[in-house]
């Protein structure tokens, strides 16, 4: 038999595989692939075959590998074959990505053949660096938890010792320097109780409360203290849940907030406050913000400021962590915003983009014996399979994560599917095909074309196509009064059936 030979077997055997395989010849020609590889890959299966194996590598990778497919030929030395390893992946989009290679060798009719099967990897490191943040803030927690109640103790000491001194004292300028020094005592008590409120050790007065009320209490504060320059709106949710939340703590929190979105637009903007209920009953929506399953009212303050940068956004909720200058923060604000929401049971979620914004959503449980009772009126579960027969989406998504939970939504739908990972490759793929019906694209790419860009220009030379856009910014940011075209907004992060809603009102239309 040569390796070349169609083989029914062969075929099925790779086809039925569920991780990606390639068959290569001596020269590194790919001979056969299999579906999970076309898949992975985003090429076809008849694209690849008669290709080099490089086209599925980096740049860096490619141009060492026919080096190391000549050393191995000549001496039979073994890097990699037999041996599995974590390496880099090019996808035809553009895009590199992890996986895990193993490599083996055939000889059959004395020719040699290389099988490569391959793993993707994505999914677990996002996993494992969502699970070093995590451990990161627990021991920074506990470190700054143990600091703080130590200091606390002497801070204790200090301040009653200056109390009996100033008490005692009848000298002008003793009593003066005594005031001073509990002033400063008193700050350092105030730093000490920010840090255990950090560490989620500092002792809450949850009640039962209506989060609306207690939110318009902290806007008519911030009212009264935030600059001419800033707008303040709000949508609240008419019908919104009960929680268990420490009124005071939460009035904090958004003031904290909201003077951060001050900073951040030096030049005048807005501030958005806005609540709803969050049924969180989809695995989708728990993977995508890595919270539990269940229900929530989420409330989520959006300003129009310079945005933060990924490793901003890493870093963000770690105490003493600030983008200001020395002097004009302590950068406990968000840490402890962290710590409350944590405290409460509940999730923080950032969402930012460089000059676009930024979406800080707090998640608090709501009461059971609430949303049991509304949970179970009218709520069924519905089949959305099929929207999508016979259409083809074009998804645009810059996070390859989240690019393949919205790809396996949208064909859970029905529909087929074309990614892109910018907004430039989805239009140079609008150029090339005339079977796309809808693009369904994130509001803020990397590139010269945003996703809002994108669309519009869709709207002017396409207008037959339908248009979704998606994003984590509230929607009263991104119904700004910029926008030419009224284009359908799907708020990150949703539910498959609120996907399904909105591809349903979108082809209806």
């Amino acid at each position: 038999m040569k390796i070349n030979d169609e083989s029914p077997v062969l075929l099925a055997l790779l086809d039925a595989a569920v991780d990606a395989m390639v068959v290569a010849d001596h020269l590194g020609n790919i001979m056969r692939v299999n579906k999970a590889a076309a898949a992975l890959f985003g090429h076809s299966a008849d694209a690849l075959v008669g290709q080099n194996v490089r086209i599925l590598m980096p740049d860096a990778m490619a141009s060492q590998h026919d080096g190391f497919l000549r050393h191995h030929l000549e001496t039979g030395e073994k890097r990699i074959i037999g041996i599995g390893r974590d390496v880099e992946g090019l996808r035809a989009d553009g895009s590199v990505f992890p996986l895990h290679l193993s490599v083996g060798r055939a000889d059959i009719s004395g020719e040699v053949a290389f099988v490569g099967i391959m793993h993707d990897l994505s999914r677990r490191k996002a996993a494992e660096e969502a699970t070093a943040r995590s451990q990161r803030m627990d021991a920074i927690g506990q470190m700054t938890g143990g600091i703080a109640h130590d200091f606390n103790n002497l801070l204790t000491v200090v301040i009653g010792n200056l109390e009996l001194l100033e008490m005692s004292e009848t000298s002008e300028m003793s009593g003066a320097l005594i005031s001073d020094a509990l002033e400063a005592a008193e700050i350092g008590a105030d730093l000490t109780s920010r840090l255990m409120a950090f560490a989620r050790k500092s002792t809450l007065n949850a009640e039962v409360i209506d989060l609306n009320a207690e939110v318009s209490k902290a806007v008519a504060m911030l009212s009264r203290t935030i600059g001419a320059h800033i707008a303040v709106k709000t949508a609240f949710a008419g019908d919104l849940w009960q929680a268990k939340v420490d009124a005071t703590q939460l009035q904090t929190a958004v003031l904290n907030i909201a003077l951060n979105a001050q900073d951040a637009m030096p030049s005048g903007g807005k501030i958005t406050l806005e609540t709803r209920n969050m049924r969180l009953d989809d695995t989708y929506v728990a993977q995508e913000i890595g919270i539990d399953m269940g229900n929530y009212i989420r409330l989520s303050i959006a300003d129009t400021g310079e945005g933060m940068s990924a490793e901003t956004r890493t870093r963000a909720m770690e105490p003493f962590f600030s983008t200001k200058p020395v002097g004009q923060g302590t950068g406990l604000g968000l840490s402890m915003v962290y710590g409350f929401i944590k405290q409460s049971g509940g999730h923080i979620a950032i969402y930012s983009e460089v000059g676009k914004g930024t979406t800080i959503s707090l998640y608090f449980p709501a009461l059971e014996e609430i949303t049991t009772r509304t949970s179970a009126l009218g709520h069924q579960a519905e089949r959305h399979d099929g929207i999508g027969a016979g259409l083809r989406v074009l998804l645009v998504e810059d996070d390859p994560m989240v690019l393949r939970l919205s790809e396996t939504r949208v064909k859970a739908l029905g529909f087929d599917c074309v990614t892109a990972t910018t907004g430039d490759a989805a239009w140079e793929i609008l150029q090339t095909r005339d079977d796309i019906e809808v693009v369904f694209t994130d509001l803020v790419m990397p590139g010269e074309l945003s996703g809002h860009a994108l669309a519009t220009r869709v709207a002017e030379t396409m207008p037959d196509l339908k248009i979704l856009l998606t994003s984590g910014f509230s929607e009263n940011i991104l119904r700004g009064e910029e926008a030419d075209y009224d284009f359908a907004i799907l708020r990150k992060p949703y539910r498959q059936a609120d996907l399904a809603k909105a591809f349903r009102t979108l082809l209806d239309s």
